[in-house]
């Protein structure tokens, strides 16, 4: 389950790809099933919530490890990497692992 907390010792990726409309679908697809079939199961990963803007330019990839050499790890595990050149293959991907200093509720 993804909790959002600036006390979380958590590593946070926020991965905005840019796709092309007709393309949007296919790479969320993509994802999705790169996430269920293989990075939900590597070591320190916590949670994945994938985004899909409403124009259909943008994918969004808010996620959770335990830490950035966890994350790291993944990148370069042969089982992630075909589905992650899959991902690279249908948009540009601008990743950024950061800290969450702020959390707000209604």
């Amino acid at each position: 389950m993804t909790t959002i907390s600036t006390d979380a010792d958590l590593a946070t990726l926020v991965n905005v790809f840019t796709v092309a409309p007709e393309k949007q679908r296919a790479l969320v697809d993509v994802l999705t099933t790169a996430t269920e079939e293989v990075i939900r199961h590597q070591p320190g990963f916590v949670s994945a919530n994938i985004h899909a803007s409403i124009d259909g330019t943008r994918v969004v990839n808010y996620a959770q490890w335990a830490s950035a050499e966890d994350f790291q790890a993944m990148l370069v595990a042969p089982e992630c990497r075909e589905h992650l050149s899959a991902a690279l293959s249908l948009a540009e991907s601008d990743p950024h692992l950061c800290t969450v200093e702020s959390v707000h509720h209604a």
